[in-house]
């Protein structure tokens, strides 16, 4: 018996491998499903099923193309619908790899279709279960994403208590707990960083699994749940009816492109200029109008969480040899208009002395003296939990999340300092007010971790006033 986590931080996402005597079995595969396949193919077994604990919101899954690649049957639990060929599930419903069983066990709440698979081994004993959102390490998933018509996410979040209650629960404690997420996924609220543990112990530290009641369940689980990314409900209605290959994606989107093939291009399709090196080389130099988004952060859901267009072009400029990097990771979160990259990257369109941005960035000390000599407007594009649990005391809670809504308040004639926890998301802040016709923008390089060791006054508790107030 072979079981494999295959995590991917960027996106927070377990999924698994799982081999037996020459056959094999994959859960929640992400897009790019050549990796399952040689995986098989080196252990020369072969993928009989593609099970899915349910309509993912967070990723788009490669399901239907893993399935064409290796005539994988797709597995999903009772009540699901698709538009592709796939096997529903029974409650209860067994399926064989190799020696082992795999049961599937209807487990609706964070989605009505959401499905829990129970692994026995060659021995018969219950050895894990796969729960996806049902249960996380630390937490539960959230309720709030399958709501229709009447359907409340307090109702949801009743179904969930019962299905953990009914199905999960009951199970011997030293069966392992397989997630589909860790922490810094949006699919919950409090994941744990462990990516796997017994369950035994989860009944002992999750709060969700040592609520008394239904009641005190629900309260706790809808209790501080942010608004969904705008692509969560994109990717689901892509996950139920299925997307072009990967492959195809690359062949339309791996095209290097001159400097001036780059900026022709931009002027005939109004395609957004995504850039994703390293935050500071950015500011230092950039492409006048592109928007910065790192590739070495959480790429892909801030693109989702930024991008509100799946089929807006995308031209890509990315530290050499990181094109395809880039293109399969926007490819995850259903991006797949990529047209075209800067070939040679930044210093290509430096050398064809065409024109640059810059934005400036500065030091923790800096933004200190510059606070102390005159009224500032600072803002601060932390999530508003990191906001609320310590903060500078004149600072704007301006989350990034929410850019796209706050900055019709922005006076393009002000200048703004901007940071964030560490400096990742105050350069895209920064990028995307400076494409909006902010030129006055200053980041602060290394965010509100070099910004505690300042002298500047912090409070630990919200302040509504300022934090609410017009910029």
């Amino acid at each position: 018996m072979k079981i494999e986590q295959i995590y991917t931080g960027c996106l927070a996402e377990a999924a698994y491998y799982i081999e037996s005597n020459g056959e094999a079995a994959i859960i929640d595969p992400l897009r790019e499903v050549s990796t399952y396949i040689k995986k098989a193919e080196k252990a020369n077994a072969t993928i009989k099923y593609i099970f899915e604990t349910h309509f993912h919101a967070d990723f788009v899954s490669g399901h239907v193309d893993l399935a064409e690649k290796s005539g994988a049957e797709i597995i999903y639990g009772p009540t699901a619908k698709t538009e592709f060929k796939s096997h529903i599930a029974k409650d209860g419903e067994q399926f064989k790899i190799g020696n082992l069983t795999i049961t599937a066990l209807h487990t609706p709440g964070h989605t009505l279709e959401s499905t829990t698979y129970l692994l026995t081994d060659e021995n018969g004993k219950d050895h894990c279960i796969f729960t996806g959102d049902t249960l996380f390490i630390g937490d539960v998933g959230r309720p709030d994403l399958a709501q229709k018509g009447n359907l409340t996410k307090e109702d949801l979040a009743g179904m969930l208590f019962d299905s953990l209650n009914e199905k999960i629960k009951i199970l011997a404690d030293d069966v392992i707990v397989y997630p589909a997420h860790g922490a810094g996924s949006a699919c919950g609220k409090s994941m744990s960083k462990e990516t796997f543990d017994t369950l035994g112990h989860q009944k002992q530290v999750n709060y969700a699994l040592k609520a008394q009641t239904k009641e005190q369940f629900i309260a706790e689980v809808t209790d501080g749940i942010l608004p969904p990314p705008q692509y969560f409900a994109k990717n689901v209605a892509i996950n139920k009816s299925g997307v072009e290959s990967i492959d195809e994606v690359y062949e339309k989107g791996l095209i290097a492109l001159t400097p001036q093939q780059f900026e022709d291009t931009v002027n005939q399709t109004g395609a957004i200029m995504l850039d994703t090196r390293d935050p500071q080389d950015f500011a230092k130099g950039f492409i006048p109008n592109s928007i910065n988004i790192g590739l070495n952060g959480q790429f892909a859901p801030w693109v989702g969480a930024l991008i509100t267009d799946l089929q807006q072009p995308i031209l890509l400029i990315t530290d050499q040899g990181k094109e395809e990097e880039t293109i399969t990771r926007l490819t995850r979160v259903g991006y797949d208009s990529t047209i075209g990259y800067l070939d040679g990257g930044f210093n290509s369109w430096i050398i064809s002395n065409k024109e640059i941005d810059t934005i400036e960035s500065i030091s923790a000390e800096a933004f200190e003296k510059a606070s102390n000599e005159s009224e500032i407007i600072a803002l601060d594009v932390r999530k508003p939990g990191e906001y609320e649990a310590e903060h500078l005391d004149f600072t704007l809670s301006r989350p990034l999340d929410y850019i796209n809504e706050w900055t019709s308040e922005i006076d393009p004639k002000s200048t703004y300092y901007i940071h964030c926890g560490g400096g990742y998301r105050s350069m895209i802040a920064a990028s995307i007010l400076k494409s909006r016709g902010v030129e006055n923008v200053i980041d602060i390089d290394g965010g509100y971790g070099t910004i505690k060791n300042t002298n500047l006054k912090r409070t630990d508790f919200a302040c509504p006033s300022k934090a609410m107030k017009a910029v």
